[in-house]
């Protein structure tokens, strides 16, 4: 099923960060990133850490330009609900190309994956192969594209976002509408949960990202997703 009260893109200029008391919401950790559209001043809740130990992963794409988001790049600032496919501009971590690491990094993370769940080691990066892919750029300048997930520790996630907003002219928050007031949430993998309530809002091309615009062009997209979800999914957003 999809999220209960749509999914769309909330495009304006940097306004405000902060970071909320953890206790303030039994130990889920926000950030809280503020907006300025013609609207006003649009609210959006980034999770990075969760109560209950489940954990929180965070990835930064940062080889996009404007180019390859053009769906995006066109609406006007303010809020524009998203229909839930590939050609409307909206995102899934699991299928959208941007997103993707390249083919051959694909099936290595797969499979060193495979051998850390059979060892129950987390197979969140950046790994063995990362730092081998870097060095390999650095002797051939030969370019790999390969972004790993990384485990949060909550502020981890949130410095590399933060980093991102000073040189700001644009950004695009993605997820679920607030159904009151002006805001967005769910701004993170909304697909691939196991059973229970949260499956109950899966689905796909509905996922949820923060992306940074800057004067040249460039854009950086940054990612969250629960580490009980999985990155493999069917046509209706279930773990495969």
């Amino acid at each position: 099923m999809p999220l209960s009260h749509g999914y769309g893109v909330a495009i304006g200029t940097f306004a405000s960060f902060a970071r909320e008391n953890p206790t303030d919401y039994g130990t889920w950790y926000h950030g809280k990133l503020r907006i300025d559209t013609p609207a006003g001043q649009y609210e959006a809740a980034l999770d990075v850490d969760t109560p209950s130990g489940v954990g929180v992963s965070y990835r930064v794409v940062a080889d996009l330009t404007t180019h390859d988001i053009p769906l995006l790049a066109a609406l006007p600032d303010g809020y524009s609900p998203l229909v839930r496919t590939s050609t409307s501009g909206a995102l899934d971590y699991v299928r959208s190309p941007v997103l993707q690491d390249g083919w051959v990094v694909r099936r290595l993370r797969w499979w060193i994956g495979a051998i850390s769940a059979r060892r129950r080691a987390e197979p969140w990066g950046p790994t063995l192969l990362d730092r081998t892919i870097g060095w390999m750029r650095w002797l051939w300048q030969w370019r790999w594209r390969s972004f790993p997930w990384v485990s949060s520790n909550g502020d981890n996630a949130l410095d590399v976002l933060e980093a991102l907003f000073p040189t700001a002219t644009r950004i695009y928050v993605l997820g679920e509408p607030y159904t009151s007031g002006l805001g967005v949430h769910n701004v993170h993998m909304n697909q691939g949960d196991p059973p229970g309530s949260h499956q109950d809002d899966d689905g796909t091309w509905q996922d949820g990202a923060v992306l940074v615009q800057r004067s040249d062009g460039s854009v950086t997209a940054w990612q969250v997703k629960f580490n009980t979800q999985s990155l493999h999914t069917d046509d209706d957003g279930l773990p495969a």
